[in-house]
């Protein structure tokens, strides 16, 4: 549902045969699109200005079998933030705003806009509540809508913190930043970004996508599930503006990284200050984030990326400046084809192309002296953002397994601190003042987040329980919640939303960790599961089940 796809994945990154070319081995990965006939995916590498490998994998459009190629568009969802930065920090550069700015100043009335400025807005750090974290918000994104409008249906939001005061990503920041620019460069925020980059750059084929007069050779975005793929939600893109509504290829990405690196977008100091990560407060979780892009290290390797995804789409474009090279991966799914979702698809080609860099980094180490008799006091579930982390213990050896993936091995750093040797992630298990362990607080990708232990319920939960509330309840028009289990673990997925764990209160009753709503399961008079029961910001509705 967020125009960003942020992705924790604990799997190490697929990696092609080791005695294969780099090319020949990631279209023999990639291939598999094409043949599979799924949709698709088109990516690009280049090092120190120059393309080494592009092409396109899968199709564009599945009905007509038109591929997808280099040339292909896509929507790009976030990864239009850093073109809003740089947008805000080009008219800062041309002393036509501050970065100090109050909201106010460009939304007269606008509730804390005193307090709130262009900084915050472009650093997740305003405190104001993500418009497309509302629970009316996939009803209604199919239906045009004015930027004004949009403004108005989130402005009395309430705040989920001081500005300032804590880290949530956030759309709604992206979009007023986008309209501000508008502002201030008197022109819409498409020409705007047509005159001041794609123009100059040579981009082409980018722009802002309309619904009403698509690109010529843009793709259909799809959503797979189990190996199948359908036409997604189609977003109509008015609702995405600053936060992620433009489209582009991979060429015209590359350019925009060349460019944009190479000192012909923004000043230096400007450029410094938009891949510099913001000072949280203490204790404050959050991601490594400048102005619009994420900074944080890919296997190893600093890097200055950032992904996007919404319905039907999904994106990644990743700088890692020590070593001059760009990767770009574009995909029209999402939910994607798990194997080939743009971010891991990166993270396998740098794993490949960059292997010899990253041998040369040194992991984290083991410690070795610390004692292994605590390792009982971290067993158990932990409620991480879109999956469980389920800790076990073999011996004198601590294992962590996150939903629908392998289980791995993790290793002591220091007392109630472990990292894992397949990838770059690292967990600190939190304890209370009785010394009782209550959180794990996870760090990967630039991103840190605390996951709370979970309560589990003062009488097990039976496998009859919990078949009992599996199948699909109908929310609303197009709308539809499907619960699935995968061992002990039940998820909940909304149509055209990401799976998140819902955690038991009893055996009719779940909640979910991501968002402060429940919901209930009633039984008829024949025993049987009839509805759904969603409670929800102070609202409750039912949602009859679907036979």
């Amino acid at each position: 549902m967020a125009l960003s796809s942020f992705l924790m994945v604990l799997v190490a990154p697929l990696v092609g045969r080791a005695e294969a070319p780099f090319a020949e081995g990631l279209k023999a990965h990639l291939g598999k699109l094409t043949k599979d006939e799924l949709p698709g995916i088109a990516v690009l590498v280049a090092r120190d200005g120059k393309i080494v490998f592009q092409s396109g994998f899968g199709f564009a459009d599945l009905e007509s079998k038109t591929p997808v190629t280099a040339e292909t568009k896509f929507r790009i969802g976030s990864v239009t933030k850093q073109f809003t930065a740089a947008a805000i920090l080009r008219l800062a550069d041309d002393g036509k705003l501050k970065l100090s700015d109050p909201l106010e100043q460009f939304f007269p009335g606008f509730p804390g806009g005193s307090q709130i400025t262009l900084h915050h807005l472009l650093t997740h750090t305003s405190g104001l509540h993500s418009y497309t974290g509302k629970p009316e918000f996939m009803a209604r994104v199919p239906k045009p809508i004015t930027p004004a409008e949009l403004i108005a249906w989130f402005r009395e939001d309430k705040p989920d913190f001081a500005p300032g005061a804590g880290f949530l990503y956030n759309n709604s920041g992206y979009f007023l930043a986008g309209e501000i620019a508008a502002k201030v460069a008197g022109k819409t925020f498409e020409a705007f970004l047509r005159e001041a980059f794609f123009e100059p750059l040579g981009m082409k084929d980018t722009g802002i996508f309309v619904n009403s007069r698509p690109p010529a050779g843009i793709a259909l975005g799809y959503s797979v599930a189990d190996g199948k793929a359908t036409r997604a939600l189609d977003w109509d893109m008015a609702w995405a503006g600053g936060a992620g509504a433009l489209y582009a290829t991979i060429g015209d990405l590359f350019r925009w990284n060349e460019a944009l690196f190479g000192g012909r977008v923004l000043r230096e100091e400007s450029l410094k200050l938009m891949t510099t990560p913001v000072k949280l407060p203490a204790n404050v979780d959050g991601m490594s984030y400048g102005y619009g892009v994420a900074v944080a290290k890919v296997n190893g390797l600093p890097s200055i990326n950032h992904a996007g995804g919404l319905n039907g789409w999904s994106s990644e474009l990743i700088r890692l400046p020590e070593q001059g090279c760009t990767v770009v991966a574009l995909g029209n799914a999402m939910p994607p084809v798990p194997s080939h979702e743009p971010s891991g698809v990166t993270r396998m080609i740098i794993g490949n192309f960059l292997k010899a860099e990253i041998q040369a980094v040194r992991p984290p180490s083991e410690n070795l002296t610390l004692e292994k008799t605590n390792y009982a006091d971290f067993i158990g579930r932990y409620a991480y953002p879109s999956a469980v982390l389920t800790v076990s213990v073999e011996g004198q050896r601590l294992f962590a397994q996150l939903t629908a993936q392998p289980k791995f091995e993790v290793f002591a750093s220091a007392p109630d601190e472990f990292f894992w040797k397949v990838t770059d992630a690292r967990v600190q298990f939190v304890r209370n003042e009785k010394a009782v362990v209550i959180a794990a607080k996870h760090t990967q990708n630039g991103t840190t987040f605390t996951a709370p232990r979970i309560t589990e319920p003062a009488e097990k939960i039976s496998s009859t329980e919990i078949e009992a509330i599996v199948g699909e309840y109908r929310y609303a028009p197009g709308a539809v919640l499907t619960v699935t289990r995968e061992g002990e673990s039940v998820f909940a997925q909304l149509t055209g939303q990401p799976k998140h764990p819902i955690f038991p209160k009893s055996a009719t009753e779940y909640e979910w960790r991501v968002v402060e709503a429940n919901v209930k399961f009633p039984k008829g008079k024949d025993g049987q599961v009839t509805k759904a029961v969603h409670t929800q910001n102070g609202a409750t509705f039912d949602a009859p089940r679907i036979k």
